[in-house]
């Protein structure tokens, strides 16, 4: 999710200079990246184009049914980030929104959909993004096809790009596929915190990470810079999750237009919970009684009372902390980058992360 940050440096920024809600800053940078979105999402169309109708029917599915295209925004903004320090090396090309960056955005969101497929055939899932999922509209096996559709397509894709990209993405696929694994099977006796994280690193922190890699390296960025942009993706995308458990827990209903308690309902143990669990008291002794972590919660009272518990314990803040932890990580990855508009809308969307917590 891209929203615009309660605090943005300078003045409040007008419609003119915001790209899905995140404050840009600068104009020029606005119109461009916007540009560049609009090239990804009618990529993603032409992409997923087939003479059977019903394949492509299926494909466009979630395509038509919107989302934020956080990746593909990251590879514009660091492919803007790459193209300064392009600029000045004279032997270097240049190009924020070339048509290879457009392919490697494209291509990033491509994978992404196609983990949503599969993602809601293992989640028994009826929703997505306020349309009927997949799964539920048709069957199971013609999502978890579609999403093979789709990830075949990105590899076309990203074939365009040479031999670097393929095995960048190859990796990306199977960082993923190690994660979903990593979070079906469980802790399995490895210490749960550090489990979580690696599940959130891999699910989540992976493509996210290859997304701003793969908008530094065709925007022709120094290696150094590129390895930078993609370790900054993979940390905000681990942060925007842990963002997440805190609100599911600490925002008052409606608030972040989420239900809190969402997760312990469908019996998630995200971060603030293990480290509450952890604890050897009281608080944590009631917590197992409930069975919080551990199976679903259907009475709205335990859940009230979960919450309660939650909000009180050391796991809260000691999630804040490691939400702290993060963005100070992200922010000294941004330090070493060239200064600029697009640093500073990177900058901005890590800002929103931390704050939207409240």
């Amino acid at each position: 999710m891209i929203v615009q940050s309660s605090s943005p440096a300078g003045p409040s920024p007008t419609a003119a200079t915001q790209v899905a809600g995140l404050p840009i800053g600068d104009e020029a940078l606005a119109t461009e990246v916007t540009a560049g979105l609009d090239r990804v999402e009618d990529l993603l169309r032409r992409e997923v184009h087939s003479d059977y109708r019903f394949v492509e029917n299926t494909s466009l599915h979630l395509i038509e049914a919107g989302g934020k295209r956080f990746r593909p925004l990251l590879t514009l903004l660091a492919a803007q980030v790459a193209a300064g320090d392009a600029a000045r090396r004279s032997s270097a090309p240049s190009g924020a929104t070339s048509e290879d960056v457009v392919v490697a955005a494209t291509s990033v969101e491509l994978v992404h959909l196609a983990t949503l497929y599969h993602d809601d055939v293992m989640d028994e899932a009826v929703m997505r993004r306020g349309a009927q999922s997949a799964n539920a509209r048709w069957d199971n096996t013609v999502a978890i096809l579609t999403g093979d559709y789709l990830f075949a397509h990105a590899s076309r894709l990203v074939s365009q790009l040479g031999p670097e990209a393929v095995r960048i993405i190859a990796e990306t696929f199977a960082e993923l596929v190690t994660g979903q694994m990593r979070e079906t099977r469980g802790p399995r006796g490895d210490d749960p915190i550090e489990h979580y994280m690696a599940v959130v690193a891999e699910k989540t922190g992976s493509l996210i990470a290859t997304a701003g890699r793969f908008g530094a390296m065709f925007a022709g960025a120094e290696q150094a810079h590129v390895e930078a942009l993609g370790r900054f993706g993979e940390i905000i995308g681990t942060a925007f999750q842990v963002s997440d458990d805190i609100i599911d827990i600490a925002s008052p209903s409606g608030d972040s237009g989420k239900t809190p308690g969402t997760d312990l309902r469908e019996g998630v143990a995200t971060l603030p919970v293990l480290y509450a669990l952890a604890d050897d008291d009281a608080a944590a002794a009631r917590l197992r009684e409930l069975g919080v972590g551990e199976k679903e919660i259907t009475d709205d009272a335990v859940v009230a009372e979960a919450l309660e518990i939650l909000r009180a314990s050391d796991g809260l803040a000691r999630t804040r902390a490691a939400l702290d932890a993060q963005a100070e990580a992200a922010r000294a990855e941004l330090a070493g980058l060239p200064a600029g508009p697009a640093r500073a809308a990177l900058s901005a969307l890590l800002d929103y992360t931390v704050e939207r917590v409240g």
